[in-house]
């Protein structure tokens, strides 16, 4: 089994546990995902490469170097839209076609009006006066929410405007979109589909630009896994209509705000998402196996039992760090993943490492994992 993806350590680890041979191409490659796979390329070290908008030519030509050829590839998070045709193995994803529709932030919002399906209201820079200010902008199809800005009018907005274009010079004005601006609490639904039907498994909850984990107001810090609200019910039947609606396949997950009014449908994402690990530890699953048997027309004959809270949260560095051979031998023993190596430098608001902690309570998950971001914070200084 081979897996594509920016950040792929947790799907392949789930097919590690599920028993696959696994192979991996990831711009990080970090320690545990080495030690969960039979060999791995490292993205970062291909010279002048660029993961945004990486050529079909250079992952074949990562795939032929290893010394075995996958019976299936499973794409992650920025390479969903990579289009592998031709290859003698199956693509265990999404269509390309599928993943374009729901990817572009802009036409996604326009099928949620088209469903009925509440949506913040969204539209391009020129419409934002009509809109109504606060507004959130954002790329129409970055994730992470690392370049996501609330403005107020339009003075904010053009400045925001000119941040977004420094801080990414491949966008331009036309890659950029405006949304109505809501208050309320991130969550998320992860499903598993086989293109006519689909089962939930989990609400979660998102972690987003939390001030302990990342200084940017609002980056993806990970998730915790069950997230216990009046609207789980109405979560999963709007997550079910999706997925019929695009007739998705495999691990899928929506993204939600929980507001007033009700639940809000923020995005899809039609891959492997970052709860990957808190669903599979609160629930007992092996999400990769689900996953595989799916593109087979098997799902699970219900959601499954939660059998306690799991956390993941995504640390980010508050300054440079290097990571030396001190460094990983204090933290090689620590509840966490996504673990640096040695040589890895990560710059301000870079990924550093996850934590991962389970309990009883909410409170319990909590309390382990501020413990073990104190400890973290004083080893990475």
């Amino acid at each position: 089994m081979l897996i594509i993806g920016y950040s792929s350590r947790n799907i392949a680890c789930s097919a590690s546990k599920a028993g696959y041979n696994v192979y991996a191409i990831d711009a990080f490659c970090d320690k545990d995902l080495q030690e969960n796979t039979v060999d791995s390329r490292a993205l970062l070290t291909c010279e002048g490469i660029d993961i945004k908008n990486i050529d079909r030519k250079v992952i074949i030509e990562l795939i032929d170097s290893f010394d075995a050829f996958p019976d299936a590839i499973v794409l992650g998070s920025g390479f969903e839209e990579l289009d592998l045709s031709g290859l003698s193995c199956r693509t265990l994803n999404n269509a390309p076609a599928v993943m374009k529709q729901v990817s572009d932030k802009s036409s996604f919002a326009k099928e949620m009006e088209s469903m009925g399906i509440p949506h913040p209201v969204s539209g391009i820079v020129d419409e934002a006066e009509d809109i109504g200010y606060p507004l959130m902008v954002k790329p129409k199809c970055a994730g992470g929410g690392r370049l996501n800005r609330v403005v107020q009018n339009e003075s904010e907005l053009n400045t925001a405007l000119e941040e977004l274009l420094l801080m990414d010079p491949t966008l331009e004005l036309a890659d950029i979109m405006v949304q109505e601006f809501l208050s309320g609490f991130p969550a998320s639904v992860s499903l598993i589909a086989n293109g006519t039907n689909s089962v939930p498994l989990a609400a979660n909850e998102q972690l987003i630009g939390v001030p302990w984990l990342s200084s940017l107001p609002f980056s993806y810090c990970g998730n915790i896994t069950p997230y216990r609200t009046p609207y789980t019910g109405q979560m999963y039947e709007i997550s079910e209509k999706l997925a019929e609606n695009f007739g998705l396949v495999g691990s899928n997950g929506v993204d939600f705000l929980l507001t007033d009014k009700g639940p809000f449908v923020i995005e899809l994402n039609a891959r492997f998402q970052g709860s990957l690990d808190s669903v599979e530890m609160a629930t007992g699953i092996n999400l990769f196996d689900m996953h595989v048997k799916s593109f087979d027309g098997i799902l699970p004959t219900g959601t499954p039992d939660i059998l306690k809270y799991a956390i993941r949260a995504v640390m980010y560095a508050d300054r440079a760090v290097s990571i030396n051979e001190p460094i990983c031998e204090k933290i090689k023993d620590m509840s966490i993943a996504d673990i640096p190596t040695t040589g890895y430098d990560a710059l301000p608001d870079d990924p550093l490492t996850s934590i991962l902690c389970s309990g009883g309570t909410r409170e319990d998950v909590m309390g382990k994992t501020l413990e073990m971001r104190s400890i973290l914070k004083d080893i990475f200084k």
